[in-house]
């Protein structure tokens, strides 16, 4: 388990899992520096143990190993320990993003990715949880389960964030996939739809995510 400085305060724990070990050391590295106290593991079985020793803040999976998946280990999570996570993953093909959106996934960010664009995505989805997490111990009301916290991609989203299910960073990412943009410009490309169609941001890529999921289904062309 790598750990940060011991002279300033760890802004959250994460797990990392990815059985690429050159992606994990340098998504771990990046973390680390800056201020995340960061546990890793290269295996879906290894991930589930260490979320069960550790209980992260937010978890960061790949979605292709060889044994559990990660949908497997984020199937666990959400159901066992309401975790909330992310997906790394270089796939964004019809089927996975129905199923990215089945899971509630906070962000889905398609690979290859500066560790640059993954820490303001990170700082965001913990800032979320631990405000969330701060008014339901302040209630004496007792709460129904709510949904996996969503909050806004890399810092470049400028805009309210509704911190549930916000459906712009998985629209963003099957943009960047579909066509081979980087982070920005798949942002970018979504804004000028959005002005186009005289819909809001949220509103585009709602109606995106649900085009990508239609495809997916059984039956359909």
């Amino acid at each position: 388990m790598a750990v940060p400085d011991p002279s300033t305060e760890s802004k959250g724990k994460i797990l990392v899992v990815d059985d690429d070990r050159l992606v994990l050391a340098t998504v771990t590295h990046g973390l680390v520096q800056a201020g995340f106290d960061v546990i890793d593991a290269d295996n879906g079985d290894d991930a589930i143990l260490l979320a069960r020793q550790h209980r992260p803040d937010l978890a960061l999976l790949d979605i292709r190993m060889e044994g559990k998946s990660g949908f497997d280990v984020a199937d666990y999570l959400r159901e066992s320990l309401g975790t909330p996570f992310m997906f790394l993953s270089a796939f964004a093909d019809a089927a996975t993003v129905a199923r990215v959106k089945e899971l509630g996934a906070v962000a889905y960010l398609v690979k290859p990715l500066d560790i640059a664009q993954i820490v303001p995505t990170v700082e965001a989805a913990v800032a979320a949880v631990r405000s969330r997490r701060a008014r339901e111990a302040a209630s004496p009301v007792v709460r129904p389960p709510v949904a996996p916290v969503v909050p806004s991609p890399a810092a470049a989203l400028a805009r309210p964030v509704d911190p549930l299910n916000d459906p712009v960073p998985l629209a963003v990412g099957v943009l960047m996939h579909r066509y081979s943009l980087p982070r920005a410009e798949a942002l970018q490309r979504l804004t000028r739809l959005a002005q186009t169609d005289g819909r809001s941001l949220a509103a585009q890529a709602a109606a995106l995510v649900d085009a990508v999921e239609l495809l997916a289904r059984p039956g359909q062309p």
